[in-house]
């Protein structure tokens, strides 16, 4: 093939040089321990994920499907091809919408996104097979990390405009993650690329119809990018500028794409998920449930004194799935993580959402049952507060209460956790799952704060991977 000439180097050529040629040293240290906090908490949700509805089907799947045992299906303990463990992992990290999220660029913008559920998975499942140091994955992971959030940024997503981006950018940039730890040079990885350009795909219908598939496009993008970068190895060829190109992917799902904000000091800032959710819930749920939170923390609530419960959203958001009536469907974790009026009632019970509360049993309390019938959601704030909530309890006395929430919790920038509750989550989660010891959580939290340091990954990986019958 022709060298490429400085007068034809294209967008994807751009990316591809700098994911080549880029190692650890060039990555500064605030991203690389942001790095680290994103695998201690995608680890504490994959052991609370093996739990969930579904994923034991997957598990079945996966282990008829066989094949070279090169990865650890986390938890589990199996052991499969690693596009098929990386997808597993995947689809377990996904389960209670817990996942860090929120793809970041440049001025601390922001949109919606779930980059590490792909990423993370990837990068575990390819060190492991390749027998990858901790460095290693620490560099493939923040140089995939980081190009998933530029083009989240880019492509201007809308999160009600129908597609789910954690099928699209997270495909891309899982993609990267899996041809760096392979060492692609970069023709293959301009290639590999262009090949999982092919399997770009989600729809937001999977949450609208509160149906198990929502954890597909994660998931599936974990897998699609480990075949695509095995294939481009082959020497499989594809797209020749598969991000900026004719028919590439802001071509492709982008309605107002910003091709600049993907080059933006490229090199110089890592990007990533920048919100570690300290609810269970979608994060367009959570400044009220953060409102109802401070309001229970701050008072002496007799809930049985609360005669009306008044949310005030925007008009999109309550027209979204998080604001539909909230009904106990065939999937009950997902009617509850993505309702409004489940997890505000949730939070004025227990100040908290998690996992446990997905179930039904906590949705068939005869006291949530009563604080869901008070709720009344209000389409009354402007358009551009879509991380905004006010809350109004209006008493039995006759008395108000109310919270405004301009920043809910959980943004690195603006209202983060402390490492202390993001270890509480982690343990938590971790205790959920019922199949990690505590032992094996502490070591495992010790071997990511010294991960540059670390041999073989795969160290780490036995720490959450029982032995399998």
């Amino acid at each position: 093939m022709t060298a490429t000439t400085e007068a034809t180097v294209t967008l994807t050529d751009q990316v591809v040089r700098h994911i080549v040629e880029t190692g650890f040293d060039a990555i500064d240290g605030r991203a690389v321990e942001r790095a680290k906090v994103r695998l201690i908490d995608s680890l504490g949700n994959i052991a609370a994920g093996h739990r969930a509805q579904g994923n034991g089907a997957v598990m079945q799947l996966a282990a008829r499907w066989g094949g070279a045992p090169e990865a650890s299906v986390l938890v589990h303990g199996l052991r499969i091809p690693a596009q098929h463990a990386a997808m597993a992992n995947a689809v377990m990290m996904r389960s209670y919408d817990f996942e860090a999220i929120g793809a970041e660029g440049p001025d601390r913008t922001q949109v919606a996104a779930h980059i590490s559920g792909t990423t993370v998975p990837v990068a575990l499942a390819v060190a492991e097979r390749q027998g990858a140091g901790g460095k290693d994955l620490l560099t493939a992971l923040i140089l995939g990390d980081d190009l998933a959030s530029r083009l989240g940024v880019a492509s201007g997503f809308d999160v009600y405009g129908g597609q789910d981006n954690t099928g699209t950018i997270n495909g891309l940039g899982g993609t990267a993650v899996a041809a760096k730890l392979m060492g692609l040079d970069r023709e293959q990885l301009r290639n590999a690329l262009g090949i999982v350009e092919n399997q770009l795909a989600g729809t937001v219908a999977n949450i609208f119809d509160q149906t198990l598939a929502f954890k597909l496009p994660m998931a599936f993008a974990a897998r699609n990018a480990i075949v695509s970068a095995e294939l481009a190895e082959l020497g499989f060829t594809g797209p020749v500028d598969a991000i900026g190109g004719r028919h590439g992917f802001l071509d492709m799902y982008c309605a107002q794409p910003a091709p600049e904000k993907i080059t933006h000091r490229l090199g110089e800032e890592f990007y990533a998920d920048c919100v570690i959710k300290p609810w269970a819930s979608c994060r367009a749920a959570q400044p009220s449930l953060d409102a109802c939170v401070r309001l229970a923390t701050e008072n002496q609530l007799d809930l049985d004194a609360i005669e009306q419960i008044r949310i005030h959203v925007t008009p999109r958001t309550l027209a979204g799935f998080v604001g539909q009536p909230f009904e106990i469907g065939e999937c009950p974790e997902v009617s509850g993580a993505f309702s409004i009026r489940f997890t505000a009632a949730t939070a004025l019970m227990y100040r908290t959402v998690r996992p446990e509360h997905l179930t039904v049993e906590h949705m068939d309390d005869p006291r949530l049952q009563a604080l869901l019938a008070k709720v009344t959601l209000v389409d009354s704030l402007p358009p551009h507060e879509s991380l905004t909530a006010e809350v109004e309890l209006l008493l039995r006395d006759g008395s108000r209460l109310h919270r405004r929430v301009d920043a809910p919790r959980g943004d690195i920038h603006t209202a983060p956790l402390s490492e202390a509750e993001i270890l509480d989550k982690y343990y938590a989660n971790v205790e959920f799952g019922g199949r990690i010891g505590r032992a094996a959580a502490e070591e495992a939290v010790a071997t990511i704060n010294k991960l540059e340091s670390l041999e073989d990954i795969t160290a780490l990986v036995k720490l959450f991977t029982p032995a399998h019958p």
